[in-house]
């Protein structure tokens, strides 16, 4: 394998975007931002997501083959032999992001992200992908763990804005991965995984997507009735979420492809765009 499949093995995208979790979860509580230790943290957070995607390629190696999207990817396409030697990589990628989480911060980070890694490797992928559609409900917990390690990484103690702002990326990823998932309906079918739209349609699913929204943009605005953000995160959460939330009503009265991409990419737009409002908001005040 080059250098190159190995990269792809390590899913740097989804790692990139934990990382971005831990940020959030570091700016909402911290006093002083210091780039130095906030580097670290997102370099100990990326380690950890690729430790899981590197375990999720060789677990899913079987049904990637199978649908048209993953079948070219390094395990699935047999350009390693010996695909169990991966396990070694990510078992050091693991310990790498534990032991610096651990060195330059506390154990709490360093729980949080291993925590992190077992849902989205074991929970996720071993435990429900492959049994029921509520994978990704359950499964998605693995990005919340990221925001409560930014937060760890500043003061254990002052858990409550992290939790909050946890709860709300817990209920992001349905709606997120959901709306992928009726674009990747037919893979799903061919592999026999479970999903949503597989199982109960397009139409069924953006009723999902609607309703979890609905949850999402309600627990967005936990941190202003708590006390812990102020009117700018306040403003921002809902204007990005009643945006959000028209795709979704779109989505549901025209349940095809075309809506389903754009509620894909409106909802990472909505999560940079809460982001921005906490990293305004903690500024401002």
């Amino acid at each position: 394998m080059t250098i190159r499949s190995y990269v792809e093995l390590m899913k740097l995208r989804i790692g990139l975007m934990v990382a971005l979790m831990a940020v959030m979860g570091y700016v909402a509580v911290a006093d002083r931002i210091d780039p130095l230790r906030l580097a670290i943290l997102s370099f100990a957070m990326l380690l950890g997501s690729a430790s899981s995607s590197v375990f999720n390629h060789f677990y899913d190696r079987d049904i990637d083959r199978l649908m048209s999207r993953t079948c070219r990817r390094p395990l699935a396409s047999n350009q390693l032999d010996r695909p169990q030697q991966v396990l070694w990589l990510a078992g050091f990628l693991l310990a790498a992001g534990c032991g610096l989480a651990l060195v330059f911060f506390n154990a709490v980070v360093a729980l949080h992200l291993f925590l992190g890694s077992f849902f989205y490797a074991i929970v996720y992928t071993v435990w429900l992908k492959r049994r029921t559609w509520l994978n990704i409900v359950i499964g998605g917990a693995a990005g919340s763990f990221a925001v409560l390690a930014g937060g760890a990484a500043v003061d254990p103690g002052r858990w409550l804005l992290p939790f909050l702002l946890s709860i709300t990326l817990f209920l992001w990823t349905p709606s997120h991965f959901w709306s992928l998932a009726i674009l990747l309906k037919d893979d799903y079918a061919k592999a026999k995984v479970p999903m949503l739209p597989v199982v109960h349609g397009d139409k069924a699913t953006a009723e999902a997507i609607l309703v979890n929204s609905i949850l999402l943009v309600v627990s967005s605005l936990l941190p202003v009735a708590f006390g812990r953000l102020g009117w700018v995160y306040g403003a921002g959460a809902a204007g990005f979420g009643g945006w959000f939330l028209w795709n979704n009503w779109r989505l549901l009265r025209e349940p095809n492809r075309l809506w389903a991409r754009k509620n894909f990419l409106g909802s990472m737009i909505y999560l940079v765009g809460l982001f921005a409002a906490v990293l305004i908001d903690v500024n401002i005040g």
